[in-house]
């Protein structure tokens, strides 16, 4: 396949579980931020700050930002991105947590073009 005929455009999904050790430290860290954001309104802040005192998880999102893990990747440019998260019951000896399960149904016809099964 020429360059011509490939898309510009890539889909990075990266799945990420954190062990949280210090849910305060988050908590502050993202606290920190909210009042280091000169822009942001004050109703927006209001509603951040409750959120983020309320669930380490949204804390933990308010913190993480996928624009930051391609930043300084030359020649990227981020086009859109989306991301969340939410407490889990996680076992890391569960063949549940395999890394990429959720993906295999859609990832089949992709590996068989790449040549990968």
């Amino acid at each position: 396949m020429s360059t011509s005929e490939t898309s510009r455009f890539v889909r990075l999904r990266v799945d990420l579980v954190l062990e949280i050790e210090d849910a305060d430290a988050v908590t502050k860290a993202a606290l920190c931020r909210i009042a280091d954001d000169a822009d942001m309104p004050e109703g927006e802040r209001a509603y951040t700050e409750s959120a983020v005192t309320e669930d380490t998880a949204e804390a933990l999102a308010y913190l993480v930002d996928p624009s930051d893990l391609v930043s300084e990747v030359p020649g990227v440019e981020l086009a859109q991105a989306s991301w969340s998260s939410e407490e889990i019951d996680y076992d890391a000896d569960s063949p549940d947590w395999l890394l990429g399960g959720d993906d295999e149904a859609d990832g089949d016809e992709d590996d068989e073009e790449a040549g990968l099964r």
